[in-house]
């Protein structure tokens, strides 16, 4: 089959829908991923709320039965529900139609095998993609059926189960959905945890007329840091497109980092299990490590990608990881990201803590950070070759592109799987050691 093979990224597929991501493509995807997945047994599909994700999943479940594989349809839900649907129901592995918190014109494929173990282009992609491209498929012995499974209730339980739910405060909030999946799930949880919720953009639209389902940009929350303020609320959260990314804004309006809920989180889980291990990716503060290793855990630094994370829970046996981008995952969530029960934790820890949320994220942040900065550069590998050589006495490492520590600052940077693009994140104890050294990265990078 003649297909767009950049569709295929590191962690999912994306693509432009009608030409890169056709009713065609899906089908041939849910073929691929039926003969690919290890174990026998059902495979779960489910959708986000975009106009084409139905149509999509649908061709997908053809490719998936074409195959003999036997289909759980659980309907339009979060990303984090496949994962659930696939652990707690023993599938041998789920298809989730989403584009996350890209724009509309764009739709994905997110693939998980048993368990919910992550799969990537390195972990069954490419082999995926080499068969669609090829043709090449087992010989089915019988077309796989069809049931449908609501599994939002149970959802809701298992999110809630992470922490006292009736012990919490009965904080007054704001929740902003983006017109995303948060908008169909946050609903269920009224009546089972002591909270009132203001809804915001809870209306399915995968055209996101209002702003982009993307909270990890400032701009985005502009009207959830609004409704706080006006209404005097005590905080808010602003979930992604698909709801498996969760972040919190503080009752000043400020969104808390995706390092220092990694490390609330961190304290949270070590306080319930006492010595255990915690991981974080390369981009995570330097507070991470840090809030680990003063509560007695145990921490390692990974890739970043879901894929590599959920690898990596397994192979350590890790409680709890964090990216700085708002992922977290859980060991009793089949070491799952949730977006769901990441809030939920948080709102437990602020609970525990009888702070408000901005005096709590004060206690994690404690240094400076650039964010991220794209660099177009054309030879990835001799740019980073450069820097390994200009930074040659500081403490280095090549887990995931070159990371470089000093005493008072540190930067990593990162060659894009996608484009001709370095990403480079600097943090450092004050604002001067940052815009120094700043400085002198951007100069050498734009050379």
């Amino acid at each position: 089959m003649n297909i767009t093979e950049s569709i295929f990224k590191a962690y999912d597929i994306r693509g432009l829908v009608g030409t890169e991501l056709t009713s065609e493509v899906a089908e041939a995807v849910g073929r691929g991923v039926a003969d690919w997945l290890p174990t026998e047994g059902p495979v779960c599909v489910g959708y986000d709320m975009r106009p084409d994700s139905a149509e999509l999943a649908a061709a997908a479940r053809a490719g998936l039965t074409r195959q003999g594989r036997d289909v759980i349809d659980i309907g339009c839900v979060a990303s984090d529900m496949i994962y659930f649907a696939v652990g707690s129901l023993g599938a041998a592995g789920g298809v989730m139609v989403t584009a996350s918190h890209n724009p509309g014109k764009y739709n994905g494929i997110k693939v998980c095998r048993e368990a919910a173990g992550g799969v990537g282009l390195d972990t069954g992609f490419s082999d995926i993609r080499d068969a669609i491209k090829a043709d090449h498929y087992q010989e089915a012995t019988r077309t796989g059926e069809v049931t449908q499974q609501d599994v939002m209730e149970a959802w809701v339980k298992h999110a809630l189960g992470f922490v006292d739910a009736a012990a919490l405060k009965p904080y007054h909030i704001a929740v902003d959905a983006g017109n995303g999946m948060g908008g169909a799930v946050v609903p269920h949880l009224e009546g089972k945890w002591p909270l009132t919720v203001e809804p915001m953009f809870f209306e399915l639209d995968g055209t996101f007329p209002n702003h982009p389902a993307n909270p990890l940009v400032d701009e985005n929350n502009r009207f959830l840091v609004a409704k706080i303020q006006d209404e005097n609320l005590d905080f808010g959260v602003a979930f992604d497109g698909d709801g498996d990314r969760a972040f919190l804004i503080d009752e000043h309006g400020q969104t808390v980092s995706g390092s220092v809920t990694t490390a609330i989180l961190a304290d949270y889980f070590l306080k319930k299990n006492p010595g255990a291990t915690v991981l974080y990716n390369a981009n995570c503060s330097r507070v991470v490590r840090e809030t680990v290793e003063a509560a007695g855990g145990k921490s390692y630094r990974t890739k970043v990608g879901h894929s590599n994370i959920k690898a990596d829970m397994r192979k350590y046996g890790a409680v709890f990881a964090g990216e700085h981008s708002g992922h977290y995952f859980f060991r009793d969530n089949w070491g799952a990201d949730s977006g769901l029960i990441a809030a939920i934790c948080a709102i437990g820890a602020l609970s525990d803590s009888g702070l408000k949320l901005s005096e709590l994220a004060k206690k994690y942040d404690k240094y400076v950070v650039s964010g991220e900065i794209n660099f177009e550069v054309a030879d990835k590998a001799g740019k980073i070759a450069e820097l390994k050589q200009a930074y040659a006495d500081g403490e280095q490492d090549e887990l995931d592109g070159l990371t470089v520590n000093y005493p008072d600052w540190w930067f990593i940077v990162r060659p894009s799987n996608t484009e001709p693009l370095l990403r480079l994140n600097v943090e450092a104890t004050t604002q001067g050691v940052l815009d120094e050294q700043l400085a002198k990265l951007k100069a050498l990078l734009a050379a």
